[in-house]
C-alpha cells in the first residue's frame, strides 16, 4: 500500500505517492509520456527491501501545469526535503533520467546512485534516426500538424510501448491501457517539453558524476537511444551498461519485477563496494 502526499510549491502542486519500507530511498523519476502511475508496479516490488516514491512532475498526472516559472530539479530537491530524505538513489526513464543526471550534478550530496532506462542527457548531440523511426516520425508531424490529438496518443505508444520496429500492438492489456491514458493527459495539458529546464550541460560534465551509475536501455527501443546508452555508461566514471531483452523504451510498464531487480541490484552492488 502506498501513502499520497501533495507538496505545495510556487505555481503548482506536486503529487506522489510513497511505499514504505527499509533504506535507502529510491526516488522513481517517469518520463515525458507518462505519469507516476507507471512506476506503481514497480515501487510495489522495492518496498519493503527499500523505501520508494514517485510524483507527478507539473503537467504530468496529478500535478497542473505550472502558473509560475520553475525548476524541475528544484522541484525534485524540494520533495526530498518534505521526504526527509538524506543521500538518496534516483530512477529515471528518459527525460526523468535526464533530471536524475541534471540533480547529481546540481545537488551530489543529495544522491547516493542513479539507474538510468533509456535516458535523455542534457545538452546531448542531436540524434540520427533510423528509417523506422523517421516513418512514425513523420506520421507524429502531420497528426501534430493537424491537431489531432488521438493520433498522436496512437503514434507516440507506438513508438515508445511497442518500439519503432515492432508491430503496433507488441505491448497490449493493462500495460497499453494506462500507456494511452498517461500520455493523454500529457497532451490534454499542452505544456512545453522545455518547461521546467535546470540550464545544466550534463553531457559535457558526466566526468564530475562519482556516483554508481546504471545505465539501461531496452533491445526494442529507438536504435539512437541504444547507442547512446552504451556510449555513456562508457563516459560515466562509476557505470555498467545492462541490455533489457525484449524490451521498448517502456520496461517498467512490460516488465516491472525485472526493472524492480535491476534497481535493488544496483543498490546492493554499491552497498557491497563501499562496505568493502
Amino acid at each position: 500500500m502506498s501513502e499520497r502526499f501533495v507538496i505545495a510549491r510556487e505555481g503548482g502542486d506536486l503529487a506522489g505517492e510513497r511505499w514504505a519500507g527499509g533504506a535507502p530511498l529510491v526516488v522513481l523519476l517517469h518520463e515525458g509520456v507518462s505519469d507516476r502511475r507507471g512506476w506503481r508496479q514497480v515501487a510495489e516490488r522495492l518496498a519493503p527491501q527499500v523505501t520508494a516514491m514517485a510524483y507527478d512532475r507539473r503537467g504530468f498526472g496529478e500535478s497542473g501545469v505550472s502558473t509560475a516559472p520553475f525548476s524541475h530539479a528544484e522541484d525534485l530537491l524540494a520533495v526530498l526535503d518534505q521526504q526527509g530524505a538524506g543521500r538518496s538513489w534516483l530512477v529515471g526513464a528518459s527525460a526523468g533520467g535526464g533530471l536524475a543526471l541534471d540533480t547529481a550534478l546540481l545537488a551530489p550530496g543529495r544522491v547516493a546512485g542513479l539507474v538510468l532506462l533509456g535516458t535523455a542527457v542534457s545538452n546531448a548531440p542531436e540524434p540520427a534516426f533510423d528509417p523506422d523511426t523517421e516513418r512514425l516520425g513523420a506520421l507524429l508531424d502531420a497528426a501534430i500538424a493537424a491537431g489531432d490529438l488521438a493520433e498522436v496518443n496512437r503514434l507516440e505508444t507506438w513508438l515508445w510501448l511497442d518500439g519503432p520496429s515492432s508491430p503496433e500492438g507488441r505491448v497490449g492489456g493493462e500495460a497499453r491501457a494506462l500507456a494511452l491514458d498517461m500520455n493523454a493527459i500529457i497532451l490534454g495539458n499542452g505544456a512545453r517539453e522545455d518547461d521546467g529546464s535546470s540550464g545544466v550541460d550534463a553531457w559535457h560534465r558526466l566526468a564530475e558524476i562519482q556516483l554508481p551509475v546504471t545505465v539501461a536501455c531496452g533491445e526494442l527501443d529507438v536504435p539512437f537511444l541504444i547507442a547512446r546508452s552504451r556510449e555513456l555508461a562508457g563516459l560515466l566514471p562509476d557505470s555498467r551498461y545492462r541490455e533489457l531483452p525484449g524490451m521498448a523504451h517502456q520496461p517498467y510498464l512490460e516488465r516491472p519485477g525485472q526493472v524492480a531487480d535491476l534497481v535493488l541490484g544496483a543498490v546492493a552492488e554499491a552497498e557491497h563496494t563501499r562496505s568493502r
